[in-house]
């Protein structure tokens, strides 16, 4: 079998529809088209042998790869390095609004010297299921399937010579770019109908460069964030950006599928989709940063959630998590055609867990409602309507056992986590309704709430911990809570949170990176374990950060950007040796990044002598 490239040894690109994994040699080994949540068409980073690639790089032997992003954009620039010259592919995908047609631009380059390029396109529609045809022209060549096309363009100067090119046994086109100073040539990659195969000409090829670079410097010009941290932040906004589907306005959690928590486990999920939760996340987050008009995409995406579904059977009015257009089948199916990154099976497309009652959901959407009222985006007659039949649900159904955050196999149980967040939903349609004079069941909300706040906090505490725990039936942490004082539930200061904080570190807490909970303690339902998961350390620098303690939220921080990938990325988890894990990059760690680093400038300058202060090393935990 073929080495994998390294999860983090990816960058992303994409229009705001669909995105791109490619690898430091140069190897786009993972695309989906036309929408993030589509068939693939390129998916090596599952497979390496059948999952179908794009591969640029020297026909030498003994290069050296580096990679960049042009800064303050999307466009990814990775560069070789060889005895005879340098050159640089350049990826990008330009903004144009359409739906069904997407263009990938590959430009290489010679920049120093000379180079020949050895290049391989090879498709594998459908993860690998759909068969396809070749046919090569003059100008580029079409891959042809039953339902899906791919067509390739030469970028070229007028006059240049028939490129030299081969079709092999599998269908896949090979061919070789030679290249000097200043020469550059490459690919235009197309999806959808096939048409004539023209060549682009070079002058085309920097015209769509120009435009794509205008458009991310133009975007990332409204963000107001002016902190300590502003390279990270702004590529979390890009990166979140990226993630977003331009026609909805919905985030996925992740542009990937089953890409492991643990290497040669079955912890392997299909994030490809939007969650309740993770959009909800993202409005207070985005308002953070002065992306207005994204939080308002957002929050129409979540009140149409709540529009269009009549909570029948106990299911509550929410699904935990939807396609990019709204839709609900997220049927999940196993590939076992396909042997998973580094042999971590089974490959699992769709997400089971969407059927899944996770009651804190319902907080997370009215909180982020809520916030968003709070900068002028407050809801219409028809928006209101929405909210209080929601509020309405959590009032008659809060006391449901669920499946919680973690959106565990093992059985519902009555999360503490879960219960936090119900108060937080009634809280935060008590505070609307009183704030913008709307009709509402206030007794009954007020009631509801109430008794949420007196059950967690006796029946969700541990004497023998002395800490808020997961369930009720267990004596297991979970840093979930570490938004408690987040959200308002309880104040930094409490002794009850300050001793459940000592626990969390005592127990889930190693060299500063936390883990969700201890799988061992609490059974989820699944073989195998996780590493840290990278959100619930960045919500704990929020959380020591709110008590006080900047030294070491600074530290923890700090130390947390040092397992960014070289681009900045991160997935959703840390293993054991510091190597990224889970799918790539992941939403919810940016937004989370993104929340830490204002909590902390919002601390820091608060206080300007700890922010002053130098810091010293402390010894690891």
């Amino acid at each position: 079998m073929q080495d994998h490239p390294l999860i983090a040894d990816h960058g992303l690109i994409g229009d705001l529809r669909t995105a791109a994994l490619i690898a430091t040699d140069g190897t786009l080994d993972w695309f989906c088209a036309p929408r993030f949540d589509s068939p693939s068409v390129f998916g090596a980073l599952l497979d390496p042998v059948r999952g179908g690639r794009l591969a640029t790089h020297p026909a030498t032997a003994g290069y050296t790869a580096k990679q960049l992003y042009l800064p303050d954009t999307a466009v990814l620039i990775t560069r070789f390095m060889t005895e005879a010259g340098v050159g640089e592919v350049v990826d990008f995908m330009p903004i144009d609004g359409h739906h069904d047609r997407h263009r990938l631009v590959r430009l290489v380059r010679c920049v120093r010297g000379e180079m020949t390029f050895s290049v391989r396109v090879a498709p594998r529609f459908d993860y690998a299921r759909e068969p396809f045809e070749t046919h090569l022209a003059e100008d580029g060549v079409v891959f042809q399937g039953a339902r899906s096309v791919l067509t390739v363009r030469l970028i070229r100067e007028p006059g240049d010579a028939r490129a030299a090119t081969g079709v092999d046994g599998e269908g896949d086109v090979h061919a070789e770019l030679r290249l000097r100073a200043g020469e550059a040539r490459g690919l235009l990659l197309e999806t959808g109908a096939a048409g004539p195969v023209s060549a682009v000409p070079v002058a085309e090829a920097l015209r769509l460069f120009d435009e794509t670079v205008d458009f991310w410097e133009s975007w990332l010009g409204r963000c107001t964030y002016a902190g300590r941290w502003r390279e990270m932040v702004n590529r979390s906004a890009i990166t979140l950006k990226l993630m977003t589907y331009a026609p909805t306005g919905a985030l996925i959690a992740a542009p990937t599928a089953a890409l492991p928590e643990q290497i040669g486990g079955e912890r392997n999920w299909d994030y490809r989709y939007t969650w309740v939760r993770d959009a909800s996340f993202s409005v207070y987050s985005l308002l953070s940063l002065g992306f207005t008009d994204e939080a308002l995409a957002l929050g129409r995406w979540l009140r149409d959630r709540v529009d269009e579904q009549d909570g029948k059977d106990g299911g509550g009015p929410l699904q935990i998590m939807y396609r990019v257009d709204g839709s609900s089948d997220l049927t999940e199916e196993i590939l076992p055609h396909w042997s998973g990154y580094r042999g971590s099976a089974p490959v699992r497309i769709g997400n089971g867990a969407a059927g899944q009652l996770q009651l804190d959901i319902y907080g997370e959407a009215m909180d982020s409602l809520y916030v968003a009222g709070r900068h002028g985006l407050a809801p219409g007659h028809q928006g209101w309507l929405a909210i209080r039949d929601l509020a309405d649900w959590v009032a008659a159904n809060w006391s449901q056992p669920e499946e919680g955050i973690w959106e565990t196999r093992g059985g519902r149980q009555n999360f503490t986590y879960g219960r936090l967040m119900c108060w937080v939903a009634l809280d935060r349609a008590l505070r609307m309704a009183a704030e913008h004079g709307r009709p509402a069941p206030l007794e009954t909300w007020r009631r509801e709430r109430d008794a949420l706040y007196t059950e967690i906090m006796t029946r969700g505490w541990s004497t023998a911990r002395q800490a808020f725990r997961q369930h009720y039936d267990t004596e297991v942490l979970d840093s979930s809570l570490l938004r408690m004082p987040t959200v308002g539930f309880i104040t930094p200061a409490d002794p009850m949170w300050a001793s459940t904080l000592r626990a969390m570190e005592k127990e889930l807490v190693t060299d500063s990176l936390v883990y969700r909970y201890d799988p061992a303690a609490s059974p989820d339902g699944l073989r195998g374990s996780e590493g840290t998961f990278s959100l619930c350390t960045f919500a704990y620098v929020s959380a020591l950060a709110a008590a006080g303690e900047l030294d070491r939220a600074r530290l923890t921080f700090e130390k947390m950007l040092t397992y960014a990938n070289h681009l900045g990325l991160f997935s959703e988890e840390i293993g054991l040796t510091g190597e990224q894990l889970g799918n790539f990059p992941q939403a919810f760690t940016h937004l989370a990044l993104i929340d830490a680093a204002v909590t902390l400038d919002r601390e820091l300058d608060r206080h300007p002598r700890a922010a002053a202060r130098r810091h010293t090393v402390v010894a690891a935990r």
